[in-house]
């Protein structure tokens, strides 16, 4: 483990859910339109809106990969050509630390982290898994959301900023939910990347309708994120003929070789649809979603604005610069993303205890290579803890 001259900031670490997380407050009207466990030939399977879900394999997550035990296969090394099942080799019974915040804290001291993001594992695919069934969608994430608060808390002794989940696929109900997070003390807010599947047909996040969160967000100065997850991105790389399920660790070479990027035109909304600048005060935080769609999104952004200048009112890559982090994959380009962004826009995430993400979070600095002790620092501590302070407007 890599030894830091000070306690660094994790952007990106995880919980495993607990079994009941979108059941245990949920509305028991809802309860068979949303989540539900069920033996199915002898293994315990989950049900959303009635089908079994296979976007986790072993949604139980008991047992579960060791951490960063695909560390070497996300940086494009598997010399033996070994499928992805026999790369996780054996599994290990949950951690504690898993799913209890004291037992994660302690293991945090021993991790040198002060504190960190703590984000869904399974809750960043629900959406998807719910588009068609509006109703049920918005009851299950109220109740993972007071499941989240009760479990990890949102400012859990100033160290555990988890994120409550928000959709905007019904502005009043984000609104309320946003209002809710505020009131408990929430830092930060995940969503996923990709166009909003409103209720009256599919749109951008940057649309006006969803001004009343945006201005809520802004005035009280909350982090927004934006983590990777299912996205719907899928039904496009299905007219390539690949599969439209999404299931974590299913590799398709055509589809991870795919352009479709939907935190690229997520941003690209924002800012095109005048987000950032209605909305000065917006921060906004990618998580888990790489670095690789920033130069050609600034490509974009410039060619859009020497084009017709008139549709900003101000230069959008600045916009860019100025109110988005980004936590690169710790593989990337990680010089050439300083270059474009500087130190202080770029957030370092681990995942632990993912098996994509490192086994020891702070060796994530061996990889800041190019980068002086300042940007160090800034990239390992102080741009995330910046980010768990509220910056009212």
């Amino acid at each position: 483990m890599a030894q830091l001259p000070f306690q660094a900031f994790d952007a990106d670490q995880h919980y495993y859910e607990a079994e009941d997380a979108f059941i245990r407050h949920i509305d028991p009207r809802m309860k068979k339109r949303c989540m539900q466990w069920a033996t199915i030939d002898g293994r315990q399977r989950l049900l959303v809106g009635g089908k079994v879900n296979r976007f986790i394999p072993n949604p139980t997550f008991d047992p579960v990969a060791k951490p960063g035990i695909l560390d070497e296969f996300f940086r494009g090394k598997n010399p033996e050509q070994k499928d992805v099942r026999t790369l996780f080799g054996e599994l290990d019974p949950i951690n504690p630390a898993y799913r209890n915040r004291d037992a994660r804290l302690a293991l945090m001291d021993t991790q040198g982290i002060e504190g960190a993001f703590f984000l869904p594992t399974l809750g960043v695919g629900m959406e998807e898994s719910l588009r068609n069934d509006v109703p049920a969608l918005l009851a299950a994430f109220t109740a993972f959301n007071r499941w989240m608060h009760e479990d990890w808390g949102f400012a859990y002794q100033n160290r555990i900023f988890a994120a409550p989940y928000i959709t905007l696929v019904d502005e009043d109900w984000a609104v309320a939910e946003l209002e809710h997070a505020l009131e408990h003390d929430a830092r930060v807010i995940v969503m996923r990347p990709g166009p909003i599947s409103h209720k009256d047909g599919s749109c951008s996040p940057g649309d006006k309708r969803f001004d009343a969160f945006w201005g809520l967000a802004a005035e009280a100065g909350i982090t927004v994120s934006y983590h990777a997850g299912d996205a719907g991105y899928l039904r496009y790389s299905a007219d390539w003929g690949t599969t439209e399920e999404f299931k974590a660790f299913e590799f398709d070479t055509l589809r991870h070789c795919l352009s479709a990027s939907p935190i690229r035109d997520t941003l690209a909304a924002l800012i095109c649809h005048g987000v950032l600048e209605r909305h000065p005060n917006t921060r906004i935080a990618t998580i888990e979603t790489g670095s690789s769609w920033v130069t050609p999104l600034i490509s974009s952004l410039k060619k859009a604005y020497g084009q017709m200048s008139t549709a900003f009112a101000s230069d959008p890559v600045e916009q860019l610069r100025s109110h988005v982090w980004v936590s690169p994959y710790y593989e990337d380009d990680l010089e050439g993303l300083r270059d474009h962004l500087g130190a202080s826009q770029i957030l370092f995430g681990s995942d632990y205890p993912h098996a994509e993400g490192l086994a020891e979070p702070t060796d994530y600095i061996y990889d800041l290579k190019g980068y002086d002790e300042d940007e160090i620092r800034l990239t390992m501590r102080e741009n995330g803890l910046g980010l768990t302070q509220r910056r009212p407007a």
